[in-house]
């Protein structure tokens, strides 16, 4: 069984490329044993479904994501600008990787049964550690209902970060350099932190 695992492991790392260059349409199954050099067949001995690889590598998004939150946090900032550094954090990573993001937020993926082996949990689950961080630190601005606002909050950045990939805010903002965009997106991350907070310590 240990001469599985590099395979296992190699058609994620495939997909986590082809994603990350190529965006979501890219990752078929077939096209994905082609670039690992295998069978197309030879994936189901790993993942029974598509969806399972898909999940698998969708997996690696919120890794990735969980690390950029670790390093929010480096050197423990006040609860609010810990916040602040993690939104834009979220928001940054959606719009760097942007395949990732919207593989990582697919419904059929969150929501299917029976897609992981039996023994991982469901790919939504994966969410749980970075909204319970936020919670946490919700709670400590003083948030008479962290988890609300925390979700609130969550709601708040991800529209901006989908609204802003599609174009349409930075179509009714009027951004132009690459300099102007940087400096609107932290803005608007502020802005959605501090309409949730506003009523809450600093």
């Amino acid at each position: 069984m240990k001469s599985d695992a590099p395979l296992r492991e190699r058609l994620i790392d495939v997909g986590v490329e082809l994603v990350t260059s190529e965006g979501t349409g890219s990752l078929g199954l077939r096209e994905i044993a082609r670039r690992a050099g295998v069978s197309h067949g030879a994936p189901r001995r790993y993942f029974p479904t598509h969806q399972a690889l898909l999940s698998a590598i969708a997996r690696r998004g919120f890794a990735d994501l969980g690390a950029r939150f670790a390093a929010a946090g480096a050197g423990e900032p006040p609860p609010r600008e810990h916040v602040r550094a993690l939104g834009r954090a979220y928001v940054g990573y959606a719009l760097e990787q942007r395949g990732m993001f919207e593989l990582m937020f697919r419904h059929d993926l969150l929501d299917s049964a029976g897609q992981e082996p039996s023994a991982a949990p469901r790919l939504r689950e994966s969410t749980l550690p970075l909204f319970g961080l936020l919670t946490r630190l919700v709670a400590g601005c003083g948030a008479a209902q962290p988890e609300v606002t925390a979700a609130a909050l969550w709601a708040g950045l991800h529209g901006v970060a989908q609204l802003w990939g599609w174009g349409s805010l930075p179509l009714v903002l009027g951004s132009g350099a690459a300099e102007d965009a940087g400096r609107l997106v932290d803005s608007l991350v502020d802005a959605v932190v501090d309409a949730h907070l506003k009523a809450q310590a600093p």
